[in-house]
């Protein structure tokens, strides 16, 4: 099958217009069908490099804020309604094993959350589970990687102490850990604390980064670690930001989360919102970098997650064109406006006219209206929701939820 969006296709590192794009994963005759789609974008699909996806409840939690470090907020936040609410749906016997029915069906929402954003792949902060957990997702969830809560908190929700999750990532995985959440000495020592012991290399993705000097930033890009910004969560908890400035100009590794939204913002492009209101003059392709390229980085993904071969698109997020810059574009991106995501070959979500076309089994799939359009969906959020509903006994909204 070949498609012809009739504007752009984007990578990290180029615009092109018009470009055929084959999509040569499918039980279709490529010689037979050929779509010719208007005013249409091509990216990547996009990467939310933190979350936790059990965490994705709502309201936002936290009735003392600003805060000095979010270490206080995590006691604060198990004294939320939006948390005791949550668990009326999962009860945390602190063994955080998220294969359990309830465990499952809260962390497949959280994914759904940056399918609807335009996501192909989320990393899921939490720890290391059994393959059912990850196979089960409707999106990509990395499972090779090591991680640690925090230098100050450990590893209280579970896996082995920050030196024995280093060794075990084998300098091949991420490890990945919070770090300097905060605007007091606490949270300031932690990255002096990760050094002391051994604990930042090139693998080392450090969440958040509020706390960090820009000598330190500048450390981190000279052993070509990365960081993980997460600005919505920080400007909601802390009432600061990571110094973003600091790491563009010494071209640290810099990608982008979510956090959950306990604290964060409702998905990926919200983000992206967040950063073109507080940081206008950081360019919209630098960002399309952080949300692609940069990610693969960080997570040490294989190359082909992080740009668009239109020779090959076994992995596309195709969306309308609102605005005519591609990168301007990205900021428009939303459930109604994505016309087909694709992930690892598989059609995830887009325009129903697309399961016909691509011969899919309606089975997998559920159908859904948003705005004036109508969607196809791998697996079943909406059943989802009404089971979380059955529990409650009352409906909850989730306003990442397009349905």
């Amino acid at each position: 099958m070949i498609i012809k969006p009739s504007v752009s296709v984007i990578s990290p590192d180029r615009v092109e217009q018009g470009i055929d794009l084959h999509l040569n994963c499918f039980p279709v005759d490529a010689g037979d069908l050929r779509l010719e789609l208007d005013a249409s974008v091509a990216y990547t699909p996009l990467i939310n490099s933190h979350d936790h996806l059990i965490g994705n409840w709502v309201p936002r939690a936290g009735d003392k804020r600003p805060y000095v470090n979010s270490h206080i907020w995590v006691e604060d936040m198990k004294n939320s309604f939006s948390f005791h609410e949550r668990n009326i749906f999962w009860t945390n016997d602190g063994l955080f094993r998220l294969s359990e029915p309830n465990s499952l069906l809260l962390a497949k929402l959280g994914a759904y959350k940056s399918l609807f954003s335009g996501c192909g792949i989320v990393q899921d902060h939490a720890p290391v589970q059994d393959d059912f957990y990850y196979n089960s997702m409707p999106i990509y969830v990395p499972r090779t990687f090591r991680q640690c809560h925090s230098i100050t908190l450990g590893n209280w929700w579970g896996g082995e102490s920050p030196e024995d999750e280093m060794m075990l990532a084998l300098e091949k995985m991420p490890f990945i850990i919070h770090l300097g959440e905060g605007t007091d000495g606490i949270t300031k020592a932690e990255f002096a604390e990760l050094l002391r012991r051994g604990l930042l290399k090139d693998n080392t993705l450090m969440i958040h980064g509020i706390a960090f000097s820009a000598e330190e930033i500048a450390t981190i890009a000279m052993v070509g670690a990365s960081v993980c910004w997460c600005p919505s969560s920080n400007y909601y908890l802390i009432g600061e930001t990571f110094n973003i400035d600091a790491a563009l100009k010494c071209k640290a590794n810099v990608c982008i989360g979510t956090d959950s939204t306990m604290s964060g913002g409702v998905n990926l492009i919200a983000e992206l919102l967040t950063i073109k209101k507080h940081f206008p003059h950081i360019n919209p392709s630098e960002l399309y970098r952080m949300i692609t390229r940069n990610a693969v980085k960080a997570l040490k993904l294989p190359d082909i997650y992080g740009t668009l071969d239109p020779e090959q698109c076994n992995n596309l997020l195709l969306v309308d064109m609102v605005e005519k810059d591609p990168f301007e574009n990205l900021f428009t991106i939303e459930a109604a406006t994505i016309k087909l995501l694709i992930v690892d070959g598989i059609p995830r979500f887009g325009d129903s006219m697309w399961m016909e076309t691509l011969s899919l089994n309606e089975d997998d799939y559920s159908i859904f209206r948003t705005g004036n359009k109508e969607k196809f969906v791998l697996g079943d959020p909406m059943d989802m929701n009404d089971q979380i509903d059955a529990v409650l006994g009352y409906h909850k909204d989730f306003p990442y939820l397009p349905f």
